[in-house]
């Protein structure tokens, strides 16, 4: 592979941003990415999945470099200069890359990589809680998560079936497989640019990882129910719920952000879904108006995000060992508020994109325990860990609310 400077300095660019000014990876690349109309999907692709790699591999890159943060741009060249040589690619003879050791690379990479939180390039803190939290079983997931993720597209049904995607797709030239026990999924062959298809455009299909496809199974929602899915985000399960009513009843999407419930709206006008009314969190009356009014609810729980490293790599430098208290204390709030929406008889889900026990099975135990849990019964539990799915790593729980006692 020939480097191209044009190219090189855009992934230099968007890592001091990512790395220095603290910005998220995924907003920093939509914008790089804009920068050359003249650049093809090749050129984009080399951006972003550069940049992308050396964010993941950031702790191993720099020791590797001998760098320090915060990254001067003669150090970020030099980190640049590490990735380059551990995928077989020459070094050019620019200015920027004088005085860079290729030859001591592989052997420090070699040493180095004896090391768990060097080798797998995570935080001694993160790597201390996943042994606490997991045990022997981290080893295999930290490393499972630093894989690239796979693009996984859920076909809306609604719209199309998977072999119409599939076809449509295959003239493009993106070749796609469906997935064994996941009855709406295709996974790319080869990462691609979906979103300029008119399949995409007509509303055919949404891209969502196979394992948070299982969320809205889990719940099981029928045509004529009302549903509610009270973190809603920008809606892909909320999309993933509605089709699966087929557009009849009522799902109500609720989150704290306006401006996400405004793209959930966008997304469900492409995705020819009218069933979805959105509702703004702004105050305890909203959901105090929904006590008991909803057959099932779903509370996609803000967490750690730890399932989804392998497509947020950044959040790893990110978080702190704070931010895990906080999240727990938010998760059992929101259980205890938001399960007050299951009508007597009807289902809970509570669903994380985490894989940690403390923040699944331990938060749904202890829910059960409290006061708010008590008219509830588990009824089961999905622990998908990337190791053994190859997708992301997801939690969910089904919680069954008790028949009503009240006297008639």
């Amino acid at each position: 592979m020939r480097l191209h400077r044009n190219l090189v300095f855009a992934t230099i660019d968007s890592l001091h941003e990512i790395f220095n000014e603290d910005k998220q990876a995924d907003k920093v690349l939509k914008n790089t990415l804009k920068r050359d109309k003249r650049w093809g999907s090749r050129d984009r692709g080399f951006v972003a999945e550069t940049t992308y790699d050396m964010v993941r591999w950031k702790r191993l890159y720099a020791e590797i470099a001998e760098v320090k943060e915060p990254f001067s741009r003669p150090n970020l060249f030099r980190m640049f200069t590490v990735w380059a040589t551990l995928n077989g690619i020459k070094i050019p003879e620019w200015p920027q890359f004088e005085n860079t050791p290729t030859r001591r690379i592989k052997g420090r990479f070699d040493e180095l990589s004896k090391v768990r939180v060097m080798r797998e390039s995570i935080p001694d803190w993160l790597d201390e809680l996943g042994v606490k939290e997991l045990g022997k079983k981290w080893d295999k997931e930290i490393a499972a998560l630093n894989q690239q993720a796979d693009v996984v597209l859920r076909v809306n049904p609604l719209k199309a079936t998977v072999e119409q995607v599939k076809n449509e797709l295959s003239d493009l030239e993106i070749g796609t497989d469906p997935i064994k026990g996941y009855p709406y999924a295709l996974v790319l062959r080869e990462r691609a640019n979906v979103f300029t298809s008119d399949a995409f455009k007509n509303g055919w299909f949404e891209v969502q990882d196979a394992s948070s496809q299982k969320v809205a199974a889990l719940l099981d929602p029928k045509p004529g129910m009302r549903v509610i899915d009270a973190c809603a985000g920008a809606g892909g399960k909320t999309l993933h719920i509605a089709s699966l009513m087929g557009n009849k009843g009522n799902v109500i999407a609720m989150d704290i952000y306006n401006n996400k419930l405004t793209e959930l709206k966008r997304r469900a006008r492409r995705n020819g879904i009218h069933n979805i009314e959105t509702r703004l969190i702004d105050s305890t009356k909203v959901i105090k108006k929904l006590i008991e009014k909803a057959d099932k609810v779903l509370i996609d729980s803000p967490c750690t995000g730890l399932g989804v490293l392998k497509r947020n790599p950044d959040s790893k430098w990110k978080m702190n060992p704070d931010f895990l208290e906080t999240i727990i204390q938010k998760q059992a709030e929101l259980l205890d508020s938001y399960s007050r929406m299951v009508k007597p008889e009807g289902d809970l889900v509570y669903a994380t994109c985490s894989i940690l026990p403390s923040e699944n099975q331990k938060q749904v135990k202890k829910f059960l325990a409290r006061e708010e849990g008590k008219n509830f019964t588990f009824v089961k539990e999905e622990i998908i860990l990337p190791s053994a799915s190859g997708f992301d790593g997801f939690y969910m729980a089904l919680l069954k609310k008790n028949p009503s006692t009240d006297e008639k």
